[in-house]
């Protein structure tokens, strides 16, 4: 479960075992670690919101290794985040009834029975939380180069928001900052949808978009970790992740080269790209141009409402209504998953091409 090159992150632990947590290798030495912005960004992505899971983990972050009096050694850095609001009796009804949509079956069969199916196990968003931890390490290189990332609910069900530079910079009221939409009216619009859903025990599926800017020209390698492959790869790895998209998306299925292509401007030295929306990356480099990305998330999976599956003790398809504390949208708590994506691919993208010097 590791991803990345010269910055490289391995996962580890299940949603209800003791602790989940993360190797981080390739961190600069030197860096200074904020403990308050590390607990912040961690606030942003935890259960027990209005419109999330009421599982309660203070996610207190532990670093293990490679930090010596707040700072960065080089050498890897562990980190830890205890479990500390498991409940195990949500799940007993597995392994006999594997939950619609989810990986229990196919998890079940790839380890012969021998997996730890509570809560999603390893597969379980709970393991999101030290992939923001680690993002929240690396923070300040990203400061210093001058990238700012930020991301918003951006569609939940058929309620669609303006794109994210035309919206607030920050959360404009409470409704924004629960839903975590930066457009008020939209954010009032979502609320209703996710409670209409919550009220009929089902769930709704939602996007989140991603505004990359202050890249310069150059960050992303051929081919396979190009910017875009890269990213790509990172926001398909948060659960339930079910599409991704860049700049003007599968739009341009109905436009011409001439409609699609922005034109270069500025001069030799600072080219820039024009038009409306130019793209943020081309062959897989950035352009000096705000790279715009959308990631979308299915509803779900686990819902009150009765559905049936098969009952492997049976043999026969049976109701199951599956009880617990589980999220009915996902983008809001996703935003802070898909920031630290993104700082992090960005991040390792910046060391192996030089743009950043220790």
């Amino acid at each position: 479960m590791s991803l990345g090159g010269v910055l490289r992150l391995t996962l580890f632990g299940t949603s209800h075992g003791p602790r989940v947590g993360a190797f981080l290798e390739g961190v600069p030495k030197g860096i200074t670690i904020n403990s308050d912005a590390i607990q912040e960004a961690m606030n942003q992505r935890k259960p027990g919101g209005r419109y999330a899971s009421k599982r309660k983990e203070p996610d207190v972050v532990e670093l293990l290794s490679g930090v010596e009096n707040s700072t960065t050694t080089g050498e890897v850095i562990e980190i830890s985040i205890q479990n500390s609001d498991a409940k195990s009796k949500d799940y007993s009804f597995l392994p006999n009834q594997p939950r619609p949509g989810h990986q229990d079956m196919v998890m079940m069969k790839k380890t012969d029975g021998k997996a730890d199916l509570r809560g999603g196990g390893t597969s379980s968003a709970r393991l999101t939380a030290p992939i923001v931890a680690a993002a929240a390490i690396i923070t300040p290189i990203i400061e210093e180069l001058k990238i700012s990332v930020n991301a918003h609910v951006s569609s939940i069900g058929e309620i669609t928001s303006p794109q994210i530079s035309e919206c607030p910079p920050k959360w404009a009221n409470n409704a924004c900052r629960e839903i975590r939409c930066r457009d008020p009216v939209s954010a009032e619009k979502m609320i209703k949808i996710v409670e209409n859903s919550r009220m009929n025990q089902d769930s709704i599926g939602s996007e989140v978009e991603l505004q990359i800017s202050g890249m310069p020209i150059g960050i992303g390698e051929p081919w396979f970790d190009g910017i875009e492959p890269y990213l790509a790869r990172a926001m398909m790895s948060v659960p339930a992740a079910r599409g991704v998209e860049f700049g003007k998306g599968f739009s341009v299925v109905g436009m011409t080269g001439s409609e699609h292509n922005s034109p270069w401007g500025g001069n030799k030295e600072n080219p820039v790209l024009l038009g409306e929306k130019p793209d943020g990356a081309l062959a897989g480099l950035s352009t000096g141009s705000d790279l715009l990305c959308k990631i979308a998330f299915k509803p779900p999976s686990s819902i009150p409402k009765e559905q049936v599956t098969l009952n492997l003790e049976t043999n026969q398809q049976e109701p199951l209504r599956v009880k617990g504390r589980h999220d009915p949208v996902l983008a809001p708590r996703a935003v802070a998953v898909v920031e630290a994506m993104a700082k992090f691919v960005i991040t390792d993208l910046a060391i192996r091409g030089g743009f950043y010097n220790e």
